[in-house]
């Protein structure tokens, strides 16, 4: 009788452990991960960011720091609601709203600005200085209390049974980092 119970206990196991598996494979589950990846700050979200100050190479290492603690600080305040979820075959759309600091608004008034009062941003030289004028775009950042929705259908496909993220559109990264031109 023990060993019935113990091949069932174990059976049991094996079973709830595959069906625990199961439930976090889903399309919306991937979502919300990839989501809270975002409001978690996690490390792949910072080296991404890295990645990306360190490509377009504008900013100097303290406008780096200050750029990173405003991004930290937005990804914190990224909310969401999944609204809906339609799979077809090994395909699937999640769509989901999110909520986000508008940063697009700001950072045209700063290119506009730049163009209207380019003085403002020159060396002594009467040279462009970009320093001056990323410090000016970061501290108009810093400000942005505005928040704006937006709704994405993310793309996911299923490979060897795992539901996983397609690469998002620049569109896409855009409107999660809240510099979208709407």
């Amino acid at each position: 009788m023990k060993k019935i119970v113990v091949i069932m206990c174990y059976l049991l196991c094996l079973t709830g452990c595959d069906m625990f598996k199961n439930i976090n494979n889903t399309p919306v589950r991937k979502v919300e991960d990839f989501l809270a990846m975002y409001q978690n700050v996690d490390n792949q979200v910072l080296d991404d960011l890295e990645e990306i100050m360190k490509s377009e190479n504008i900013l100097d290492e303290d406008q780096k720091k200050e750029y990173k603690k405003v991004m930290k600080k937005h990804y914190q305040n990224l909310t969401y609601e999944i609204k809906d979820e339609k799979i077809d075959g090994d395909s699937a759309v999640v769509t989901v709203e999110i909520e986000v600091f508008d940063y697009s608004k700001v950072l045209t008034e700063a290119n506009n600005h730049l163009q209207s009062y380019p003085e403002e941003f020159q060396n002594e030289n009467g040279d462009y200085d970009a320093k001056k004028f990323n410090d000016y775009r970061i501290d108009k950042i810093k400000d942005v209390k505005d928040k704006i929705t937006y709704t994405l259908d993310l793309n996911l496909t299923k490979k060897d049974n795992e539901w996983t993220l397609d690469k998002l559109s620049t569109s896409e990264l855009d409107k999660i980092n809240g510099t979208y031109t709407h």
